[in-house]
């Protein structure tokens, strides 16, 4: 007992090490085991900070070792180190110079939670979708090769987003141009939910796995017992254990690719992971360095769960419980539990998710109708096509994708759906401004670059009834349809007892007025509703329109509500350029209406950075007391500028 309480004085003694690391080169001088303590001090400050702002914890828990010896090894930023989508980079901010700021991540005017090549010299590429690494890190490689650059490049990509195709679209080149280039491998057997799919299966076949361990120390133990030679024969076993294992580990994919395969490692081993990272680094040519990692590592709760707390916003560190303030359900559960109850009523409904199965609502779908529901891995590209597919055998497919993911698939939905004219559902979560992911992660392009393409019906919800009316509405359509809804809480307003589908391509007049109209689509309806009833205070009447469907717009509503007033806003959460401003634009134009004042309220010509959404909507001039000023500045003649900020 003595010893133990001797042991416990001595760790509370223990000088903090973190707050000494200004930079990667701080590193160097720390033993082993001030690594180990930095490493704990990081995971504590993860915790901490996320708990308050929200953010990525577990994948970044689980990289904090690797983090620290990759730039224990490596000298960035001339050595490159690029981050595949960002969650895992936590560690690598706290130790390259923005520790002071790491409270501030995922605030309005604080640091990025993501890699950003404007806020540190040491984020080498700005990320935030996956499977992009290799590919970034093989055009680094090839241009320090021209130039004659000695210096390293390391892609550190999850095995998750290895099962994107654009990940082995740049193995495949790498391999082939035998380039010096350093892939890690961060493999925890998840993405953001467990992985699925046969590279999966073939990444888990594992030497360190318990029953190969298990058989290595008996055969040692049994060699070693054979007297004068048993000595000799084990070594000789080592050195084919070694030849063999590209058969039994995922060695033999990646060295049919041209990589010199090291691995796999014990990813928390710092001793195992330096050595592993300097014999790459002094290897020429393409390698690869499997790493076996824990998600959420050090922190229970999330060891537990690591899909819960893969990205979560504020909670308790001492339980693990979200903070959740009262409120409306989300949208993205009531899209959940209304396709359970659609898929209860009709049995040719199929769900299909990229790897996002609790991001897009999908879980309990998942569980009640197994045979119906399909997890393709991130691969967004491969899931618009096989929803074709599954479409032309006589299914109702509806694949739940973000907005912003779903612009990787942009060609299939033109191709492969719209060209065909085949009845697939596409519904983007996270449609408009998402809030403290920031640029990578908004779904502000959907309205613009989906309305052009010929067949393709295409709505947004004003709340959530009339979501999961539109959701019967795009599954009952004989052709392709997509909806989009934003992220967080819906109205709460009641939900209709029977699910009725709406008629395409009609809108609603919500309120009457003749001194202006206001145009709304998706969740600016009711913004546009409230700048009414403040407008009406004033003296001004502001007609109010849900337009419900992008395409085909409902002329003749709108139209007619126009030529009662000169003057028109419309209201949006999606880019000015070709959205649903636009589409009323060309509407006016078509119809040869001149003199009619149009003022169009929308995201502008920027990139909208990390903020809340309530800040964000503020910025882009687009909430309530926005349109109230638009509103007060026609009237009186003043004109406004369109989304300027």
């Amino acid at each position: 007992m003595e010893t133990s309480k001797q042991s416990s004085n001595s760790e509370e003694q223990k000088e903090s090490l973190l707050p000494r690391i200004d930079g990667p080169q701080d590193l160097k001088s720390l033993t082993i085991e001030e690594l180990y303590q930095l490493a704990e001090e990081i995971r504590d400050e993860i915790v901490c900070t996320v708990s308050q702002t929200g953010g990525h914890l577990a994948p970044n828990l689980g990289a904090v070792e690797l983090t620290l010896a990759l730039h224990y090894v490596f000298d960035a930023p001339d050595d490159v180190i690029i981050w595949d989508v960002g969650h895992q980079a936590y560690a690598h901010k706290l130790i390259t110079g923005r520790r002071e700021k790491f409270h501030t991540i995922r605030t309005h005017g604080g640091i990025s939670g993501f890699p950003k090549r404007s806020e540190s010299p040491y984020d080498a590429f700005g990320v935030g979708h996956a499977s992009t690494s290799i590919s970034a890190a093989l055009g680094f490689a090839s241009g320090k090769h021209i130039k004659g650059d000695k210096n390293r490049v390391i892609a550190v990509i999850g095995d998750g987003s290895m099962t994107g195709g654009m990940a082995f679209e740049g193995l495949n080149q790498a391999g082939h141009l035998e380039r010096d280039l350093i892939v890690v491998l961060n493999d925890n057997e998840m993405s953001i939910a467990p992985n699925v799919g046969a590279l999966s299966s073939f990444l888990s076949r594992k030497k360190t796995s318990k029953l190969a361990v298990r058989i290595r120390k008996d055969v040692r133990s049994l060699l070693t017992s054979i007297p004068g030679i048993g000595d000799d024969i084990v070594q000789l076993a080592k050195r084919g254990e070694d030849s063999l294992m590209s058969f039994f580990t995922p060695g033999m994919l990646f060295e049919a690719l041209k990589f010199n395969y090291i691995g796999p490692i014990r990813g928390h081993r710092l001793d195992r992971l330096i050595e592993a990272f300097t014999n790459a680094k002094n290897h020429g040519g393409p390698v690869l360095v499997h790493a076996l990692t824990t998600k959420g590592k050090g922190y229970r709760p999330a060891e537990c769960d690591p899909s819960k707390f893969h990205g979560l916003g504020r909670f308790e560190v001492s339980t693990g419980e979200p903070i959740k303030k009262p409120g409306a359900p989300s949208y993205t559960k009531i899209f959940g539990q209304t396709m359970v109850r659609l898929a209860g009523e009709d049995e040719k409904i199929v769900a299909i998710t990229a790897a996002m199965p609790e991001g897009t609502g999908l879980s309990q779908f998942a569980a009640l109708y197994p045979e119906r529901f399909f997890d393709v891995g991130i691969c967004e590209q491969h899931a618009v096509t096989f929803a074709a597919g599954l479409a032309l055998e006589g299914f109702k497919p509806v694949a739940a994708i973000y907005s912003t993911f779903l612009q990787r698939a942009y060609d299939q939905v033109v191709h492969d759906i719209c060209l065909q004219n085949l009845p697939v559902t596409i519904v983007m979560d996270r449609g408009g401004l998402v809030g403290e992911d920031g640029p990578t992660h908004h779904g502000v392009f959907d309205l613009s670059y989906l309305r052009h393409v010929p067949n393709m019906v295409l709505m947004a919800p004003a709340d959530e009834n009339e979501l999961q009316r539109m959701l019967k509405t795009a599954l009952e359509h004989d052709g392709p349809a997509a909806l989009r809804y934003p992220r967080g809480a819906a109205e709460g307003v009641p939900l209709d007892s029977e699910i009725r589908s709406m008629d395409i391509g009609k809108g609603k007049l919500l309120r009457e007025g003749d001194d202006l109209a206001i145009l709304a689509i998706g969740n600016r309806v009711w913004p546009a509703v409230e700048a009414s009833k403040e407008l009406e205070k004033e003296g001004v009447r502001a007609a109010v329109v849900n337009c419900r469907f992008v395409k085909p717009l409902d002329k003749e509503l709108i139209l007619e509500t126009v030529k009662q007033s000169d003057r028109v806003i419309t209201v949006e959460e999606n880019v000015l350029e070709g959205g649903f401003g636009s589409a009323v634009l060309e509407l006016l134009a078509e119809e040869g209406l001149t003199g009619i004042r149009v003022v169009r309220l929308g995201i502008g010509d920027q990139f909208i950075e990390h903020a809340s959404q309530r800040v964000q909507r503020a910025m882009c001039s687009i909430d309530t007391p926005a349109i109230v000023q638009a509103a007060r500045s026609m009237v009186a003649g003043e004109g406004v500028q369109k989304a300027a900020f």
